[in-house]
């Protein structure tokens, strides 16, 4: 395959050798460039700047002028693997605090000042490291340096009891919602406590065991940040469009005077061994049993990692592996896969399936067919393509994963901390390239064959006999640490040299860079709007067609799904597993789709291989096989999937939602994935005649972005020109039912965590410019923001969800309007309380002049992120083409929101945001909770799904 050049490097590689030596004459006291990186000829990687402050603080920067924009990461090198036995939980915990302010910077401030610069921001965890990041319009970036070095060098002076206790219950909330209320939700922490020794500091989840949050206090959190939150353990990357110079400046500015921590070293890699096979199993509230088996082998970036990844990719990734072929194909599971993830200590090669209930559902006969599959594979060996279509995919993922600043610098920001080298993308590629059919087969010897496992079972309640074996593993009690942290060291806390009170000034708003855009008609008369980017040589094609669940008869909801599913299987020419090894030999993808409006084909492609890519559309497009065998196996595996949802409180919430304002003879009102009732009666010849109605040139639309102009890109989709076939009108819509508001509806989810709440109303369908579009504006400061009113109440100030929201949702015909959130259980009257409390408010005095300015300045100098990648300048000409727009529609909005009168505003809340207008859904444990709901004084309505 031929290297590529991104035109970034290439403008690095001419000026490489001048600006170092520009940096090495102005560099700021105190300020060392350890390593300048560039890249030309057939080289592939990132270019950027490495600097160490006198602290410790490395920093990394990448200038991309391309888009207004930068985008900010500080990653620390912590994360539940430096925490101590019976202390667990602390990383993912100070992820939260480190939200709530700082000596500087005021409670709910980053959230408001990121957000109302038109930004967005996050912070994540896992076993090894802890990372913050902002993307921002470029004139913020100084503003976004001064809060970060707040947060690292001012932060304990602001921790108080107060936010500790209410950030402590936010992560029990979202434990609740991401675990404990989830199907499957337990299994990975309790399969890690047979996988990994006791101690092991892979051994308790990330967001920690209850109790040891509960054992946890404010002293134990201050101590964490000593500990691990210095400079010496950190590291700044900025990417995007910002003058270097400038950047290192503000970046000693704020971060040079923070003190180095105490000394961070690496943790030590000692591989993970089994004695012996463990079996644990635990019941669920799920429909589907679940198989996991996996063996420990070695841990990142060893020189044996790319060859296991090979040989799980074989073994079970995707269409072309054995476990698809033995297991899903033979119609045994539902779903089945291999993969070998690998954390900083440890790897695991990991193999799992989902049973079918209608073959059995028993463990013990998958567990028997996936080490048959394991035996076939040491038998059938290793060939060519399999070596070649592993490379191909990498090389096409690492090309395709740097479309945009964030995943630039999240790369250069992940090499530094686990490598020391931001520079490893061409590292990578060599080694996964350089892999041999001896490699394969050795580490399968080596780690695989024979060795000793962990077997874990997962099935529905009172359903123990499904199990693969008998439990022969017990959770051993834990052990608790004396101290949350060892070797504490802290440097005093500084006052700084200046005022950082003084909140820095932004410069003049960037100049938005809205894609041009062409449009144009294949021969056919099939309209395409596109637009050309050259930051990386690659294509994105999407094919609508208009249609979907809305043109089907209620009675087969689901069809459009299932024939979108039948689309992904085999042609006249070639299977399934034939097609999908023709793409993956190209790094290409060829997927079809279905959702409430419209069919959809998405094809994404390295422009060299491009027409190649096309031939196979064509085929998979105009010859579809419909093979009973296939559509047999696609619809038990979608009743499967039916079945399991009804395990999902939001599933059930969502489709009760749905159901309630527009009934169960509309389109809006019954899930497009269809009931259990209507795709069991689905045909093969249903789908073969809705085939012929839906996939027409009369019902297609076209958009297209890639390195090719308009010309080049339209003689690419010549193959199209022959499509045929008249547009599908839309049938009229049943009468919708009589909709009255003031009403509690519940649906009993038996021994639920949490409680899923939905309160709305049929509302507006979608505009651009006038009415439903103001009521986005109008609805932000009240819960369409982190810190709107709705968020700030139930997850900042009271702790009883891990995030409360409000929007509007529209559509071309209908829209609805809804608050929601999944609160704890034994707050469920509570939350719905001050929900009501807040929709009442804002509908009685509106917002304030202080949010009217947030919201204009938020949504306006967001749009400079808005454009920046393919599928985001896909996502602006789809509805411009959708909704027959103005081209500028997007300027058309930032006009609105910035001329928009809060008397504007506050008279469409009063007329939107009745809350007599609005029904109130409430999915959870109805035994604890509809004695308290019923004190609110509405009538109560307990639903059947």
């Amino acid at each position: 395959m031929k290297k590529w050049i991104l035109a970034a490097a290439i403008s690095a590689a001419l000026f490489g050798c001048a600006g170092q030596q520009q940096a090495e004459t102005t560099l700021p006291a105190g300020v060392t460039l350890l390593e300048s990186v560039s890249f030309s000829g057939q080289d592939v990687g990132i270019p950027y700047r490495k600097y160490e402050l006198a602290n410790g603080l490395t920093v990394i920067l990448h200038e991309d002028h391309s888009d207004p924009l930068v985008h900010v990461d500080v990653t620390y090198h912590v994360g539940s693997g430096r925490e101590l036995v019976g202390r667990s939980g602390f990383a993912h915990l100070f992820e939260h605090m480190m939200f709530q302010g700082s000596e500087h910077v005021a409670d709910e401030q980053h959230f408001k000042m990121v957000t109302e610069a038109g930004g967005n921001l996050n912070g994540t965890t896992n076993t090894d490291r802890t990372n913050y990041f902002e993307t921002v319009p470029n004139n913020q970036l100084e503003k976004m340096l001064w809060l970060e070095s707040d947060r690292m060098g001012f932060f304990l002076p602001a921790l108080t009891e107060e936010k500790f206790e209410v950030q402590r219950e936010t992560v029990k909330n979202e434990r609740a919602q991401r675990i404990d209320n989830r199907p499957y939700g337990r299994m990975g922490e309790r399969f890690d406590q047979a996988f990994y020794p006791q101690g092991h500091p892979y051994s308790w989840p990330v967001i920690g065991w209850p109790e040891d949050l509960d054992r946890a206090d404010v002293e134990d959190v201050k101590h964490f940040f000593q500990r691990w939150y210095g400079p010496n353990n950190a590291t700044l990357t900025i990417g995007g469009d910002f003058d270097e110079m400038q950047a290192l400046a503000w970046v000693n500015q704020y971060f040079g005077e923070i003190p180095a921590g105490p000394e961070v070293k690496a943790p030590v890699k000692t591989l993970v061994t089994l004695d012996k096979t463990l079996y644990l199993s635990m019941e669920d509230r799920v429909h589907l049993p679940l198989i996991k088996m996996a063996m420990p082998t070695v841990y990142a970036r060893h020189e044996d990692e790319p060859a296991l990844d090979l040989l799980s990719n074989i073994l079970g990734g995707g269409k072309t592996s054995i476990f698809y072929k033995n297991l899903v194909k033979d119609g045994y599971a539902v779903q089945a896969g291999v993969s070998h993830p690998c954390q900083e200590l440890a790897c695991q090669f990991s193999m799992y399936a989902l049973a079918n209930p209608a073959q059995g559902g028993t463990l013990a006969d998958l567990e028997k067919i996936m080490r048959d599959s394991v035996t076939e594979f040491e038998q059938r060996g290793v060939t060519d393509d399999d070596l070649e279509k592993v490379k191909v995919n990498f090389e096409a993922a690492t090309i395709f994963g740097l479309q945009s600043v964030q995943v630039k610098v999240s790369s250069l920001a992940f090499n530094e901390t686990f490598s020391g080298n931001p520079n490893m993308i061409g590292t990578d590629l060599a080694r996964y390239a350089n892999v041999t059919k001896e490699d394969v087969m050795r580490v399968f010897n080596k780690y695989i064959k024979d060795k000793p496992m962990v077997v874990m079972s997962v099935v529905p309640q009172g359903q123990k006999q499904l199990i693969a074996k008998a439990d022969n593993f017990v959770a051993p009690t834990e052990k608790i640490a004396a101290v949350a942290v060892q070797d504490l060291n802290a440097a005093p806390q500084i006052t700084s040299a200046f005022d950082r009170n003084v909140v820095p000034p932004v410069g003049a708003a960037p100049v938005l860079k809205i894609p041009t855009l062409w449009q144009g008609k294949l021969a056919n008369d099939i309209e395409v709007i596109g637009t050309e980017t050259n930051e990386t040589p690659t294509v994105e094609v999407v094919v609508y067609l208009n249609g979907g669940h809305r043109v089907i008869d209620i009675e087969q909801a689901g069809l459009a799904s299932i024939t979108a599913s039948m689309m992904n299987e085999s042609s006249l020419k070639r299977s399934s597993e034939e097609l999908t090894q023709a793409l993956e030999m190209l790094g290409s993808n060829v997927s079809f789709g279905a959702s409430g409006y419209q069919s959809r084909l998405q094809i994404s492609s390295l422009t060299e291989n491009l027409d190649a890519t096309m031939k196979i559309v064509q085929e998979k497009l105009f010859k579809p096989a419909f093979n009973q065998a296939d559509f047999d196996r696609v619809k038990q595996q979608v009743l499967q999937n039916l079945q399991r949802q009804l395990t999902e409180p939001n599933y059930l919430a969502s489709r009760a939602f749905s159901t309630l304002l527009y009934g169960d003879k509309s389109p809006f009102g019954v899930s497009s994935g269809g009931s259990i009732a209507s795709v069991t009666a689905i045909s093969l010849d249903d789908v073969k005649a809705f085939y012929k109605r839906q996939y027409t040139a009369g019902n297609a639309q076209i958009v297209a972005v890639g390195n090719l102009n308009e010309a080049q890109m339209l003689s690419k989709l010549t193959g199209l020109n022959g499509w045929t076939g008249v547009k599908t009108s839309f049938p009229e819509l049943a009468v919708l039912p009589e909709f009255t508001g003031g009403k509690i509806y519940i649906v009993d989810k038996p021994e639920a965590a949490q409680s899923v709440i939905k309160i709305g109303k049929r509302a507006l369908p979608y505009d651009a410019t006038g009415t439903f579009f103001k009521s986005y504006l109008m609805n932000y400061p009240l819960g369409g923001a982190f810190n709107s009113r709705i968020n700030l109440n139930l997850r900042e100030d009271k702790g009883y969800t891990y995030g409360a929201r409000s929007f509007f949702s529209g559509g071309p015909e209908q829209g609805f309007y809804q608050a929601t959130a999944s609160v704890r259980s034994d707050v469920t009257t509570e939350a719905l309380v001050e929900f009501i409390k807040e929709i009442n408010g804002f509908q009685a005095t509106g917002m304030t002049e202080d949010e009217l300015s947030f919201m204009q300045n938020s949504i306006s100098q967001s749009k400079a992120l808005n454009y920046e990648t393919p599928y985001q300048k896909a996502g602006l000409m789809r509805n411009i083409q959708r909704y027959n727009l103005d081209d500028n529609y997007s300027e058309q909005q930032t006009e609105i929101t910035n001329n928009i009168t809060l008397d504007e505003l506050n008279s469409l809340a009063k007329s939107q945001l009745k809350i007599d207008d609005m029904l109130i859904l409430v999915v959870g444990d109805r035994a604890k909770i509809e004695s308290e709901l019923s004190t609110l004084g509405y009538p109560i309505e307990v639903l059947q799904l």
